[in-house]
């Protein structure tokens, strides 16, 4: 992330040594680190406007808050162009329904990225990725996973209902 968001605006060369290195301490500190630097701020930071980077990107840097990233759904895996999430165009807000599945960091989060269908006649061109904070009312979290492994890390699902989000939180054009 670059200086002016308050990054360290390091290349990707030493964000994977840093990685790298964290995980070979800690696998689960690693996952919620990549998870946070790679699917949560690299949507904002290269598809975002600057007013989402300043207030979806800046507080996120120093570790306090972290986000997290939903593609994956029940039943449809990572496969975007299946999404059933879907974001209803109302006017002045979006509002998002479906259900996020495998969701690292979910439990910490403050908040997502979330991919939804808006036009679902234009297939796989028709989905649209959104910041949601977690305390918006409507989007909720499943149950923690019992996961084997990497434990230190959250895993559940994203629930959203009815969820309204304001028109300014889809990322792109």
């Amino acid at each position: 992330i670059d200086e002016e968001l308050g990054g360290p605006g390091l290349d990707a060369l030493a964000y994977a040594v840093a990685c790298t290195e964290i995980s070979r301490g800690c696998a689960s500190t690693g996952v919620i680190m990549s998870a946070h630097n790679s699917l949560y701020l690299g949507p904002i930071k290269y598809f975002g406007n600057q007013e989402q980077k300043e207030k979806y990107i800046s507080p996120f840097v120093d570790g306090i808050q972290i986000g997290c990233f939903g593609l994956s759904e029940p039943g449809n895996g990572s496969d975007a162009g299946a999404a059933s999430t879907t974001a209803r165009d109302e006017g002045d807000h979006w509002v998002l329904n479906g259900t996020k599945a495998w969701i690292t960091n979910a439990h910490q989060a403050k908040s997502i990225v979330v991919f939804a269908t808006t036009d679902k006649s234009k297939k796989h061109k028709g989905i649209s990725a959104f910041i949601v904070p977690m305390d918006t009312p409507g989007c909720g979290l499943g149950k923690k996973e019992d996961k084997l492994g990497i434990r230190a890390s959250s895993t559940s699902n994203v629930i959203m209902e009815e969820c309204k989000i304001s028109k300014e939180n889809m990322l792109g054009d």
